[in-house]
């Protein structure tokens, strides 16, 4: 039986002006679920957003406070950020990734979204005709929103079908026209948790040197790939990166989910050394400066979205990485508890005729952590996505972030110990309303 009828949902959607529900962008699911709790009373099983769902660190607090009361607060920072956290930020890589990449090529902003808006920016416009931008998709759909901004245009691909080898054909495919400027995905992956294998990389990493292309890697899942036994500083495994096989490499490091540092807004791309130092004529010619990659994308791209970043919360972030590098913050345990939650949540799921869409890497099976993807016989994503409406539960359609499967992206980060129950009850009326064998 529905929790919510169909006439509320509708009503829902009419009121706050979503033009088609199986389409919407996670702030409009969000907006529903918001809508129809106050209208009802009755609490949504909210996995639409990937906002941080444990407690803030609190040394990046203390930190910041600390600063504050220093008087950072009365000077604007540096555009290139403060020393100490570009110094730990270069500490941090060499200490869990294992890549040497210095202080100077470390440089904070305004969470990733800024990063990869700004990184953007300068990849499409460093080599005339080199202007668009490869998507291994599934991926965050906020990032080809930005290149609408900016009136650049893109290629994509769903990793589905092309996992291991099969990914060098596909991307020399892509590549073959030569104007591809850059390409980007994240690894864990949003929304689909799949995880590039060392092989992968690696023909990425290949195929990026050669046809000249930069790949901007959002790392912001660090680490927490649980399967294997990373975050330990200077030891062995270090978190996969494609910066072993390339030079041409923007690595975007937040600090909002291995921190839950997310209402601060801060975050590090770090440019491999090469490519910050490396000189282009038509970015000195269109910004009238060097034409250094790094050196524009700080000061003539960063600085003119959001002049630098807040000075305290630099020096937080700084003594958050400290503390990691130095092994007395051990940030993959504390966010271990979404692996816990993924593992219950899928089970309910799965319990109830629901599947696992993105199962599979290329030689284990999908990991726990933030996200995770379901389906449901052979209901397309935006179908899911309104029935679960109907049970109490948001979620978002894959077909939103790139993929070509039917389903949608559950997050994992706003479960509670009490809404276990409530999932298994409304699933089993879910599946009671669905029967398997007529969809």
């Amino acid at each position: 039986m529905k929790i919510f009828s169909e006439e509320l949902v509708n009503k829902a959607v009419q009121d706050l002006h979503i033009a088609n529900l199986s389409s919407a962008t996670i702030g409009e699911v969000l907006l529903v679920a918001q809508y129809l709790e106050k209208e009802t009373g009755i609490p949504f099983v909210r996995m639409d957003q990937g906002s941080p769902g444990l407690p803030v660190n609190r040394y990046g607090v203390e930190a910041e406070k600390a600063a504050l009361d220093r008087g950072v607060g009365s000077q604007y920072p540096a555009a290139a950020g403060v020393p100490e956290l570009k110094q730990e930020a270069s500490r941090f890589v060499k200490a869990f990734l294992d890549i040497d990449v210095s202080a100077r090529s470390c440089v904070p902003t305004v969470g990733s979204v800024a990063g990869s808006f700004g990184s953007f920016i300068a990849c499409t416009q460093r080599i005339p005709g080199k202007d668009k931008v490869l998507f291994i998709d599934p991926g965050f759909p906020i990032q080809k929103s930005q290149l609408r901004v900016i009136g650049a245009d893109w290629k994509e691909f769903d990793i589905y079908a092309y996992r291991g080898e099969r990914l060098r054909e596909k991307l020399e495919e892509m590549l073959s026209e030569g104007d591809v400027a850059a390409i980007v995905y994240s690894n864990p992956n949003n929304p689909a948790w799949i995880c590039l294998e060392e092989n992968e990389l690696a023909i990425i990493g290949e195929l990026a040197t050669k046809h000249d292309v930069i790949v901007m890697e959002d790392l912001a899942y660090f680490c927490m790939d649980y399967r294997s036994d990373l975050g330990r500083p200077f030891m062995a495994p270090y978190a996969p990166t494609v910066a072993k096989y390339t030079d041409n490499y923007i690595l975007m490091l937040s600090s909002s989910k291995i921190f839950s540092y997310a209402g601060q807004r801060m975050a590090m791309i770090c440019i491999s050394d090469r490519l910050y130092e490396e000189h282009f004529p038509a970015l000195a010619d269109r910004y009238k400066d060097s034409g250094v990659f790094g050196e524009t994308l700080v000061a003539s791209i960063l600085y003119m979205i959001t002049s630098g970043c807040t000075a305290s919360t630099q020096y937080a972030y700084a003594e958050m990485l400290r503390l990691s590098t130095e092994g007395m913050l051990d940030f993959v345990d504390d966010t271990r508890e979404y692996a816990v939650r993924a593992e219950k949540m899928k089970k309910i799921f799965t319990d109830n005729g629901f599947h696992i869409v993105y199962d599979k890497d290329v030689t284990r099976t999908v990991g726990d952590g933030f996200f995770f993807t379901i389906g449901y016989g052979n209901m397309t994503g935006g179908e899911l996505l309104r029935e679960l409406l109907y049970y109490g539960v948001s979620s978002i359609s894959l077909s939103t972030t790139g993929s070509r499967q039917n389903g949608v992206r559950a997050c994992t980060s706003r479960m509670r110990d009490e809404l276990y129950e409530v999932l298994r009850e409304r699933m089993i009326a879910f599946r009671e309303d669905h029967p398997i064998n007529e969809l």
